[in-house]
């Protein structure tokens, strides 16, 4: 195999692994969580999302949890937050996100689900948070870039037009593949990047990898050997999409560190402080950490 020396991960457990979860947890056991992280080496966190508290309402805090971390962390750690309209970007912007996240589901009937709005609607909402971004840069996620948990198997090409036309609203080069439902495999990640990397030579693609089959770091060994050096996951393997039926927990951040240490591939992320994280989680969220490496070190 051909792997890296060294990949990058960004754990988006604070905003994918807590935004489903029904009981509210106090903002400081979130701000705690990041603390975690970040003295585990973590350089790049997504933090929060500004979406309606009544859509998700344990994102309520993401203005306060946005601006104790810049005030804590500036220049040490690029805080990351999702954004899914113009009014969520604006405050996020205001607030002094690091990076925006934005999200666009290749599938017309998980986008409609997810967002109610069409897929060229959603693009066209992308350019206009391009727009007001100025230099902060708007990092393209694809979700459901391989199942939709409503109408089944995504082709490749319906990832690609996603990818071009947000490049041409202005994202960043640097495009997130979500496996939304969690059930892709290596193969099918194999055909994914076998179509997307040759059309689009100058994109830093990011896999962001769900666990509901148990193929996920099976998938992003395929990915690391085909030269994908960027990732997401999430502490204790928490996270879910609430509009894709079925779908687990992101690929746990302490099981991914562990098989890339294992392997010798550097992450600058350390093991031990990050299991020390997911044990904080197990013992404070009313939530089972999905994780295995919990269970390896008691």
């Amino acid at each position: 195999m051909n792997l890296p020396k060294k990949v990058s991960i960004t754990d988006v457990g604070p905003r994918d692994g807590l935004q489903n979860i029904k009981t509210w947890i106090p903002t400081e056991t979130k701000l705690a969580i990041i603390d975690g992280l970040i003295d585990a080496g973590m350089k790049k966190i997504e933090v929060t999302s500004f979406v309606h508290p009544k859509s998700i309402p344990q994102m309520a805090d993401a203005a306060t949890v946005l601006q104790t971390v810049k005030q804590k962390y500036a220049g040490k750690v690029t805080a990351v937050a999702l954004a899914p309209n113009l009014f969520g970007a604006a405050k996020a912007i205001e607030l002094g996100a690091d990076e925006i996240t934005f999200v666009v589901s290749a599938s017309e009937k998980h986008n409609l689900e997810n967002t109610n709005q069409t897929i060229a609607d959603s693009l066209a909402a992308l350019k206009k948070v391009c727009e007001i971004s100025r230099h902060l840069p708007v990092r393209l996620v694809v979700a459901t870039s391989f199942v939709c948990p409503f109408a089944g198997k995504v082709e490749p090409e319906k990832v690609a037009h996603v990818v071009e036309a947000g490049l041409l609203a202005g994202a960043a080069a640097e495009v997130a593949l979500g496996d939304t439902v969690g059930k892709a495999h290596p193969l099918q990640v194999e055909k994914l990047l076998n179509y997307l990397m040759p059309r689009f030579p100058h994109v830093d693609f990011i896999l962001h990898l769900h666990d509901t089959c148990g193929m996920g770091l099976a998938s992003i060994l395929t990915a690391l050997n085909m030269g994908i050096t960027k990732y997401e996951a999430s502490i204790g393997g928490l996270g879910g999409c609430p509009f894709a039926p079925g779908a687990a927990g992101n690929i746990a951040t302490e099981d991914l560190v562990n098989m890339l240490h294992q392997m010798d591939v550097e992450t600058g992320i350390d093991f031990s402080k990050l299991v020390n994280v997911a044990r904080m989680i197990d013992q404070t969220i009313p939530l089972s950490v999905n994780g295995h490496m919990l269970k390896v070190y008691n």
